[in-house]
């Protein structure tokens, strides 16, 4: 009984290092911090007014986002009908005010009425998750021009 509880000890050890590493993006879509440091150098193109609600592996129906990048729960990343993907946009509940800058890597969301479907994750962030759903504004960014451009 003992070697059974720590073969699964083991097992999920060996899972945890595995899954982790697959939230991290080759185009930095899920790093906050990598990000931030661009973020000056964005301004607002276009301002969308609707409801957010949330997904995530379990809901989206597998790991794979239309992109192709593996959807990570805890990822800064997002869904969208129409904005290119790569995209940058700041969701802002309309609530609370917290805000967070994601990447659009999905399409979606199918459900009437909705403009963005975020992660689970950022969801949390946004104060928002229990509820499913929540008002946002969706701030689409761009890069800045300068005089020399």
């Amino acid at each position: 009984m003992n070697m059974t509880r720590n073969f699964k000890s083991v097992a999920l050890a060996l899972a945890g290092v595995i899954l982790i590493p697959s939230c991290a993006s080759t185009g930095n879509a899920n790093s906050k911090s990598s990000f931030s440091r661009q973020e000056s150098q964005l301004a607002v193109k276009e301002v969308q007014h609707g409801k957010a609600s949330w997904y995530s592996i379990k809901t989206n129906s597998g790991t794979r986002t239309a992109s192709g990048q593996r959807l990570c729960n805890q990822g800064y990343t997002a869904a969208h009908k129409t904005l290119p993907m790569g995209t940058k946009v700041r969701v802002i509940n309309e609530a609370n005010g917290r805000s967070e800058v994601v990447t659009i890597n999905d399409r979606g969301p199918y459900t009437k009425g909705r403009i963005i479907d975020v992660t689970i994750g950022s969801a949390e962030r946004l104060g928002f998750a229990s509820r499913g759903v929540a008002k946002v504004r969706v701030e689409v960014l761009g890069k800045v021009k300068t005089q020399a451009e």
